[in-house]
């Protein structure tokens, strides 16, 4: 049985879909917030699992707080830490300390649009596509290896809230079937910190979601 650790900062839209999807072999040792008033925190709660709250504005800088953070986090045990809208710019001390088994879902396809305000972005650009990638998490913001990515069209007419009801819809399909694959062991992470994707099938990592 796998740990899996979820950081959220709000609702936790994506880690509902994960404790929902009830992963075999995996179990939601806990969910942590940054934010004692995360609306995620009491849904979680309600359905029996764990929670921590580390707020960070009890801390002078990243570096405290994310070591504080790992702290908590280590108490769980983790195989796998998941990123579900943890809203917070990790140190390279704590992205080092889970490197192989610390996760995120950004809502873009990667490599493009790293960073906030991706839809609108995509919009703006003329983007044919739009979607999101499962990345592991380095010190450098949204560039890790990319584990899965998923796929819709944006569509004439679309708006930044529209595309991203679509592509969040997409997110919590993807993101759960990440999870199973670390939770079953399809997913290797090499030394140099590069994921073995050979068991997963290509088409499997690049969900079409037709409008």
């Amino acid at each position: 049985m796998k740990n899996i650790v979820i950081l959220i900062s709000g609702r936790g839209s994506n880690m509902q879909a994960i404790v929902d999807a009830r992963i075999p072999g995996a179990r939601i040792a806990a969910v942590v917030s940054n934010r004692p008033d995360a609306a995620g925190l009491a849904w979680a709660k309600e359905r029996g699992v764990e929670t921590a709250v580390l707020d960070h504005k009890g801390f002078d800088t990243r570096e405290a707080f994310d070591a504080a953070l790992a702290q908590t986090i280590d108490r769980y045990e983790p195989h796998l830490v998941v990123l579900a809208g943890f809203m917070r710019i990790l140190t390279p001390g704590f992205t080092a300390h889970y490197s192989g088994r610390l996760i995120n879902i950004h809502p873009s396809l990667l490599p493009a649009f790293p960073g906030l305000h991706t839809h609108q972005r995509a919009i703006n650009e003329g983007c044919l596509i739009a979607g999101c990638t499962v990345h592991l998490v380095t010190a450098e913001l949204d560039h890790g290896p990319t584990l899965a990515q998923g796929v819709v069209r944006v569509l004439p007419g679309d708006t930044e809230n529209t595309l991203a009801a679509r592509v969040l819809t997409l997110e919590h399909v993807l993101y759960p079937r990440v999870v199973s694959w670390f939770a079953d062991g399809r997913i290797r992470i090499a030394a140099d910190g590069s994921a073995n994707l050979e068991a997963v099938a290509v088409a499997e990592r690049l969900l079409i979601k037709e409008d």
